[in-house]
């Protein structure tokens, strides 16, 4: 059976293009960035993917805080208290806040996700930044309590739903595919930020390794055609697909069905 596949919009800011690509950009127009979590609903279970930010890390970080992630996973049915799979796509500030709202989870990340975010590396601010360090804390607790699974590569988590390590962007950066009624779904996460990073083969500004980042594009393409990827911070995300009912509009919009367009 095919998942539902939801994205979650739960924080925004400002930015300008030369904020999201490497060696800046000709045009100095806004690009504005959403944060999205998103959850996979089907055959008995619910397997969320990544898990966002709170109130108190927007004000620290100066993003606009829209509504709680977890808690938002309500509104399709989802009870964070039941979810007992969650995927960390990696462990930058946006993608692993929350984890502790959900008490029966086991957390499934690429071992060199946690080796680099642990490792010499982050004496280098330039690459520290997008980590915060109770985060990667809470990730070493949750390991210690036997509650994260480590993977190495590409592995099926569940039919229908594959993980792929990319690196690039972090040093263990992994994307997801989705069986659903439409075909795979990738969701890429922050190996392609904005559909414009990856149309145009220019990565993000936040690298490890610009080559690993650049093979990550070929990687999500070799798995689904362009309207099958999901970028992982781009607000035409939420203008593309519709939400799961009218009232829902701007906060969740359905992934398992085409875009706008085709």
């Amino acid at each position: 059976m095919p998942y539902a596949l939801y994205a979650i919009r739960y924080a925004t800011r400002p930015a300008r293009r030369p904020d999201h690509f490497i060696g800046g950009d000709p045009h100095d127009a806004p690009m504005p960035m959403d944060y999205f979590s998103w959850v996979a609903v089907g055959e008995g279970r619910a397997v969320v993917i990544d898990t966002g930010f709170d109130e108190a890390m927007a004000k620290t970080r100066n993003r606009t805080f829209l509504r709680c992630p977890v808690e938002s996973l309500r509104l399709v049915g989802v009870d964070p208290d039941t979810v007992g799979d969650v995927v960390l796509t990696h462990l930058h500030y946006d993608h692993v806040g929350n984890f502790a709202k959900f008490p029966k989870a086991r957390f499934h990340l690429q071992a060199p996700e946690l080796a680099y975010a642990t490792g010499p590396y982050m004496r280098h601010p330039g690459l520290n930044h997008p980590y915060e360090v109770e985060d990667v804390c809470g990730v070493l607790r949750l390991n210690y309590a036997g509650r994260v699974v480590f993977h190495d590569g590409r592995v099926t988590l569940f039919p229908g739903i594959e993980l792929h390590l990319v690196g690039g962007h972090s040093a263990g950066l992994q994307f997801v595919t989705v069986e659903t009624a439409r075909g795979k779904v990738v969701i890429a996460s922050d190996s392609a930020h904005y559909y414009e990073n990856l149309d145009s083969r220019r990565p993000f500004t936040i690298a490890f390794h610009v080559g690993g980042m650049h093979d990550a594009f070929d990687a999500l393409l070799a798995e689904a055609p362009r309207s099958h990827i999901v970028p992982g911070h781009d607000p035409m995300v939420m203008a593309l697909y519709p939400p799961p009912s009218p009232e829902l509009a701007g906060q969740v919009v359905r992934l398992d069905v085409e875009p706008a367009g085709g």
